[in-house]
C-alpha cells in the first residue's frame, strides 16, 4: 500500500530519517579514516600496532595493553603536581567535547563521559611521553619498558604517525599548559620536534623551519608534514593544471645519457635536473617503518583541501615513474640517493610501484623537470653518447679492448693513406 489516509509511505520514512540526521558537515574536520579502495592496498599501514589515540581504533583487543600506560603517566603527572584528583582536567575537557568531535569527520558514538575521559588520557600520555624523552621530567622512570624496549619506542612513535590515530593539537596544547613544568624552557611544539625527529629517519632528520612557523598544526601528522615541506603556496586548479607526459625508468634513462647524483642541499622534496642530462635528488633512507609513514603522509594529502599543496603525493608519483624494478633501486642505490635498511632491492622497488595506488594527483609540481627529461632523451646523439659509454667504458677490460681497436683502427687508416699517396704521388 503507497499511502495512508493520503500521505505517502515512502515520503513519510524519509522526513523520519532526515528529522535524526545531523551530518558533521564542520569545516573544521580533519580527522577522517582511510577510505576503503586506498586502505585495501596496504591495510597495515595505517593500522595501530601498540598504541590507540583517539577515537577510531579506542577499544581494539591487541591495543588495551597500552591503556595500563596511559593510566601510569597520568598517576606519575599527578604525583609531580601534587595533585590527588583529575577533576579539573575533566572540566576543561569537557569544555573542548563540543569543538574537539567536530573535528573528526565521522560521528563519535561514544558518550561525552567517554569522549572526555579518551581526551584526557591520551592527550596526557602524548605530553607525558614527549617530556620523559626531554629528560625534563624528575621523576623520570628508568625501568619503563617504552624506553627500555626499543621495538615498543619505535612502534609507539610510528602508532603516533598514523592519519587516524590524532587527536586535536588544541587539546594537547591545553593540557600542556595546565600541566606546565616550573621553570620549564621548552614549549609543546619544540618538545614534539624533538621527539618526533626520530620518525624523520627517512628524510636525514632535517627539520629547517622554527616553533613559530610550525604553529596551528591541528594534529601531530599534520606537525609532521609541516616541518619537511616547502612554505605554503597556493596552486591553481582547473584550466591550468599544467599537463605532463611519463619519463623512462631510472635505468633506461641512464642508456638515454642521464646521470643521476645525490643532491647535498636543499630540501628533502628538491629535484633538479639541468641541461647536462643531470637529475639530482636528495637521499632517501629506507626502513621498516617507511612505507607506513608516507602512506600515511600521503593520505592526510589527499584530505586536505584540493589547493594545498601534495608534496608527498606529487614525491611518490615521481618516484614511481623513476623506479619499476630492483635494477632501478640498485642503481640510485650504488648512486647515494636511496639508502636502502631493508637490505631487498625488490622490496622498495615494490613498496613505491604500490604507494600511489588509488591516489589523486591533480597537480604535479615535477612536470617541467618530466618535460625537460624527455626533451633531453629525445636528442640522439645522447643515446648514442649513454650506449658508447655501457658498451666500452663500464669497466677498465672495456676501456682497453676499444683504445686498442682504436689504435689498430689509426694504424690500418695510416697505412691506407701512406698506400694512396704512394700510388697517385710520382717517384723524381
Amino acid at each position: 500500500m503507497r499511502a495512508v489516509d493520503g500521505a505517502d509511505l515512502v515520503s513519510i520514512r524519509i522526513d523520519e530519517k532526515l528529522v535524526g540526521f545531523t551530518p558533521n558537515t564542520s569545516e573544521y574536520s580533519c580527522i577522517f579514516r582511510v577510505h576503503t579502495q586506498l586502505r585495501n592496498v596496504n591495510e597495515k599501514a595505517y593500522e595501530p600496532e601498540l598504541l590507540a589515540i583517539g577515537p577510531y581504533h579506542r577499544g581494539k583487543v591487541d591495543l588495551r595493553q597500552m591503556e595500563e600506560h596511559k593510566l601510569r603517566y597520568l598517576q606519575l603527572l599527578l604525583q609531580r603536581r601534587n595533585e590527588s584528583s583529575v577533576e579539573r582536567y575533566i572540566k576543561a575537557m569537557r569544555e573542548l567535547e563540543g569543538r574537539a568531535r567536530r573535528f573528526y569527520a565521522e560521528t563519535i558514538s561514544l558518550t561525552t563521559d567517554e569522549f572526555v575521559e579518551m581526551l584526557l588520557l591520551d592527550g596526557c600520555f602524548i605530553i607525558e611521553l614527549f617530556r620523559k624523552f626531554k629528560k625534563t621530567d624528575p621523576i623520570h622512570d628508568e625501568c619503563d619498558p617504552i624506553f627500555r624496549l626499543d621495538w615498543m619506542f619505535y612502534s609507539l612513535t610510528r602508532d603516533l604517525m598514523l592519519f587516524e590515530n590524532q587527536i586535536p593539537s588544541f587539546v594537547l596544547t591545553k593540557l600542556f599548559e595546565m600541566t606546565e613544568v616550573p621553570n620549564e624552557q621548552d614549549h609543546l611544539i619544540n618538545l614534539a620536534m624533538f621527539y618526533l625527529e626520530g620518525s624523520l629517519f627517512s628524510f636525514g632528520g632535517r627539520i629547517s623551519k622554527s616553533s613559530y612557523e610550525l604553529r596551528n598544526s591541528r594534529h601531530l601528522l599534520a606537525l609532521l608534514h609541516k616541518s619537511v615541506t616547502p612554505p605554503y603556496v597556493e596552486i591553481s586548479t582547473g584550466k591550468n593544471v599544467v599537463e605532463w607526459n611519463s619519463i623512462p625508468s631510472a635505468t633506461e634513462l641512464q642508456e638515454a645519457g642521464v646521470k643521476f647524483k645525490k643532491l647535498e642541499t636543499g630540501g628533502f622534496l628538491e629535484i633538479k635536473f639541468n641541461i647536462n642530462g643531470v637529475m639530482e635528488i636528495p637521499p632517501l633512507k629506507i626502513g621498516d617503518v617507511t612505507e607506513s609513514m608516507f602512506r600515511n603522509l600521503v593520505a592526510y594529502e589527499q584530505y586536505s583541501p584540493s589547493n594545498n599543496p601534495k608534496y608527498f603525493t606529487e614525491y611518490m608519483n615521481f618516484m614511481d615513474y623513476l623506479i619499476n624494478s630492483p635494477k632501478d633501486v640498485e642503481l640510485l642505490r650504488r648512486r647515494g640517493i636511496i639508502e636502502n635498511w631493508l637490505g631487498d632491492d625488490e622490496a622498495v622497488s615494490t613498496m613505491f610501484n604500490k604507494l600511489n595506488h588509488c591516489v589523486v594527483v591533480s597537480n604535479f609540481r615535477y612536470a617541467q623537470i618530466f618535460r625537460d627529461v624527455n626533451k633531453y632523451c629525445r636528442r640522439r646523439q645522447n643515446v648514442w653518447i649513454a650506449k658508447l659509454r655501457h658498451n666500452y667504458f663500464n669497466s677498465p677490460w672495456a676501456l682497453i679492448s676499444f683504445l686498442a681497436a682504436a689504435f689498430l683502427l689509426i694504424l690500418a687508416l695510416t697505412q691506407s693513406i701512406f698506400t694512396v699517396l704512394a700510388y697517385f704521388v710520382p717517384r723524381k
